[in-house]
């Protein structure tokens, strides 16, 4: 006799006006040990043939592309990021002062005070230039200036040296979202799809060739959300292989072992807290992050456990990983963050380094004099660091609220000129001055798109219960929505590159929708392929169409008119 099929509460057959479909029971044996650890999948035998590719050569090209695609992808964002890489040879926007800090940082260990009118000699005669040696006031941790600093000590200087390393990273980010993506939606094509939209986005394409702090943030923050995703997959592989096979080796839940299997040794989770420790020690809003992704790995352990059988899958997770999590995250966070100042530990002149000591001779000690000279004076800059930032609330011609950001209602200008007909680039047929310049602008079609894309995930996530739009959910939540709590402060578009690979993988993600699920019609996959190939098209020549304006390139002033096409991007 068969077994009764349980009815569908009254919220569940409500929520299926929205598309909500109710998860497969988990005591169905059936589909444990992909729910568990997915497959990746596979081009159907149909695309081999016509792409005349035989059964034996498919297999090892399959293979060859998990690693080939991503491989390629990267090659040309690093060609696009590389190029030119030097110019404007100029110091554009906040490069005044990351690029002389870091080189201080790199030559001393700490940063110096910098003459004012110093940027023109680093440009010209970069040799004659003498890092000062009295301590400057810096408000940001040195983590990003250390990165860039390597690449001023390897290359000079000078504009490409201070670019360097930022460029690397940004590079770097594009294989690891394909990488992450192919893990993500268990497809080669969607990861590789969302590492060439982010290849093709403007705003991480701009902040890839500018020596500012939040590429590197943002490239510590998706290493830490890479790692994560390692991690689950890992400890899913560690759950199945525990679960008990029946006789015809089909995997079977079993509560006990869900409830009390301990997860061992997790060296990507503690990858991740070290990945996030740089991240906070580059800029302060990666603690933030940290929380997010803190509950994101403890959920997804939730969630392993219930779909290994556990009856009581917070209570387990409480009990056996709750702990390891912690110690896994913040303490090893904590320790990376004060590795990043070691420099300014063993200076003797660097900004506040002995402000403790001059404390306690002042005032003859307090309260907190059992602790550490250097711990007491690094705090003490900390907090001093904090009342900066909350303070600022000064006007700035590119400020902007978040509130905009996702629809690029006010990019920042970070070099503009106006060379004369025939000078410095400007075509000698041009009837009025040429415009140069390096506009932090998101790719707009892709950003568009991603509003789109990510109300397609949060619905996915509600309505249908997919673990992927949740984490993709999380990734831009965190770099995007603690700015709402600092609306009066002095804050700009440029800080959302922090989540702009979230946004290509929800767009990917939204693609791959519009292509079609698997088992899909022919028809219905053709035209679902028609379709996003179009969009994706657009967008590359959307990328193109804006290239002038991204890389700094003179072009006659009607042109660059003719790309504001918002009144709020002058």
């Amino acid at each position: 006799m068969a077994a009764p099929v349980a009815e569908p509460s009254s919220w569940q057959l409500r929520l299926r006006r929205f598309g909500y479909t109710p998860p497969a029971p988990d005591t169905a044996p059936i589909g444990l040990r992909e729910r568990l650890v997915p497959s990746y999948t596979r081009p159907s035998e149909r695309t081999w043939s016509l792409l005349g590719i035989r059964p034996d050569g498919a297999e090892r090209l399959w293979r060859l592309l998990a690693w080939g695609g991503p491989l390629l992808v990267t090659a040309v964002a690093g060609l696009l990021r590389f190029w030119n890489l030097g110019k404007p040879h100029a110091v554009i926007f906040d490069e005044t002062y990351y690029a002389k800090d870091s080189w201080a940082l790199i030559n001393q260990g700490y940063e110096g005070a910098w003459p004012k009118d110093i940027d023109k000699t680093i440009l010209t005669d970069p040799g004659s230039v003498l890092v000062p040696t009295d301590p400057g006031y810096v408000v940001h941790p040195p983590m990003g200036k250390w990165m860039i600093g390597v690449g001023e000590k390897l290359f000079g200087f000078e504009p490409f040296g201070w670019r360097f390393m930022v460029a690397l990273l940004g590079t770097l980010s594009v294989l690891m979202l394909c990488r992450i993506g192919r893990r993500l939606f268990r497809s080669t094509f969607l990861g590789c799809l969302a590492g060439l939209l982010l290849a093709v986005d403007g705003l991480h394409f701009v902040m890839s060739r500018t020596a500012l702090l939040d590429q590197v943030l943002m490239f510590f923050v998706l290493a830490a959300f890479g790692c994560l995703v390692l991690d689950r997959d890992r400890t899913r592989k560690r759950l199945a292989a525990a679960l008990p096979e029946d006789e015809e080796g089909v995997l079977r839940p079993d509560a006990e072992i869900a409830e009390t299997l301990r997860l061992g040794w997790r060296p990507w989770r503690i990858a991740a807290g070290v990945s996030l420790g740089l991240a906070a020690a580059t800029k302060w809003n990666g603690l933030y992050v940290m929380v997010a992704f803190g509950l994101l790995t403890v959920l997804w352990d939730v969630g392993g456990r219930r779909t290994a059988g556990a009856v009581r899958p917070y209570l387990a997770v409480i009990r056996k990983d709750l702990v390891p999590a912690f110690v896994s995250v913040v303490p090893v966070a904590l320790a990376t963050y004060l590795a990043t100042w070691t420099g300014w530990l063993v200076s003797d002149k660097g900004y506040f380094r002995h402000w403790a000591e001059d404390h306690d001779k002042a005032v003859g000690g307090g309260t907190w004099g059992w602790l550490p000279d250097w711990l007491r004076s690094l705090w003490h800059y900390e907090s001093e660091v904090y009342t900066f930032h909350v303070g600022l609330t000064s006007p700035h011609t590119y400020q902007s609220n978040p509130w905009s950001w996702i629809v690029l209602g006010r990019p920042v200008s970070y070099f503009y000129e106006s060379p004369a007909p025939g000078t410095n680039g400007c075509p000698a047929t041009a009837t009025e001055k040429c415009a140069q310049e390096v506009l932090a602008l998101g790719t707009p079609l892709l950003w568009w798109a991603a509003c789109f894309a990510v109300l397609y995930v949060l619905w996915r996530w509600a309505f249908r219960r997919d673990w992927r739009a949740g984490a993709i959910a999380c990734g831009i939540a965190a770099g995007w929505l603690p700015w709402f709590l600092y609306q009066e402060r002095t804050i700009f578009l440029f800080y959302a590159v922090v989540f702009v690979p979230f946004l290509c993988l929800a767009v990917a993600m939204m693609l791959g929708a519009i292509i079609g699920p698997r088992g899909s019609s022919e028809r219905r996959r053709t035209f679902g392929a028609v379709a996003a190939g179009c969009l994706v098209l657009l967008i590359v020549w959307n990328f193109i169409y804006f290239w002038p304006i991204y890389t700094g390139s003179p072009i006659p002033l009607d042109q660059w008119r003719n790309r504001m096409w918002l009144d709020t991007w002058v």
